[in-house]
């Protein structure tokens, strides 16, 4: 397979860098995986991976993109500071480890992966991210599975908002209103467990949308996020599956159809309560 130009659109984020609304994750792909699982994925067009240092995988990420012919500056690259790496200075040795494992001098986007606020070290790990940026190594700052106190207790007590929430988001947990929040304060929501594990695949109401479309339903609500303004990241490490997720640029759903799906939310959760997660 030759390399396809990326069609995807991109974001723009509250510090003005941009990025790519739909990308590719790697939770849970073995790290003796990785490297060709990303290359695969950077062939079949995708400029975004999101990883992080509980995956494991870091440096198979940062072999991908060479092994792809890529230079660093064509691939947006998401990783982020674990539960364990929290407080200012640990949060600084964290980023740079993962920069070591990716072979990088930088990443795009650093996220706070959970807030933990049973350990309460959130707000100081959110200091040691805005000095990280000032610094080079992280060009955006955000964090992930923040609840809107743990976003406004940041911002209140910083002056500073994160340019991303990355956070469970699918038909059946839509999040409605800690995106209400994200459009208030300026943030660019993005969605893990977009497919919610694959369950939309056997919904009658998105595989009914998906027959009219000629697609599949991971297809259709891949496109419903892309729609809703949601950067996106599936995951799959199955080279038909990984086609199929980047190709959804072609076809726009309905105002109904939208309606449709949006009335598939439920407030479930396929993940853990960000405000009791501690660790697996």
């Amino acid at each position: 397979m030759t390399l396809s130009a990326n069609p995807v659109p991109a974001v723009t984020l509250r510090d003005d860098e941009k990025i790519p609304q739909l990308g590719f994750g790697v939770w849970q792909v073995p790290q003796d995986e990785t490297a060709d699982v990303v290359t695969r994925a950077l062939l079949a067009g995708y400029r975004h991976i999101d990883t992080a240092s509980a995956y494991g995988n870091e440096a198979g990420v940062g072999q991908a993109i060479h092994a792809a012919g890529l230079q660093r500056e064509d691939v947006y690259i998401t990783t982020k500071c674990f539960n364990d790496d929290h407080g200012f200075d640990q949060a600084k040795r964290a980023l740079r480890a993962s920069l070591d494992q990716l072979g990088m001098e930088h990443v795009d986007l650093y996220l706070i992966h959970w807030p933990v606020p049973a350990h309460d070290k959130y707000v100081e790990t959110w200091k040691a991210l805005i000095e990280l940026q000032a610094e080079g190594l992280a060009r955006s700052i955000g964090v992930s599975n923040f609840q809107p106190a743990h976003l406004e207790r940041i911002i209140a007590e910083t002056g500073v908002t994160p340019a991303v929430n990355q956070i469970e988001l699918h038909p059946y947990l839509q999040q409605v209103g800690l995106r209400r929040e994200h459009d208030a304060l300026g943030i660019v929501t993005e969605a893990w467990s977009p497919l919610a594990k694959g369950a939309v695949a056997d919904d009658p109401a998105i595989a009914a949308i998906a027959e009219a479309h000629g697609k599949s339903p991971a297809q259709v609500t891949i496109r419903w996020h892309l729609q809703l303004g949601n950067v996106v990241i599936p995951k799959s490490v199955t080279q038909e599956r990984i086609e199929e997720n980047f190709d959804v640029l072609d076809f726009h759903l309905s105002a109904d159809e939208m309606t449709a799906i949006g009335a598939l939310d439920a407030g479930r959760r396929t993940g853990p309560d960000p405000d009791t997660f501690i660790r697996p």
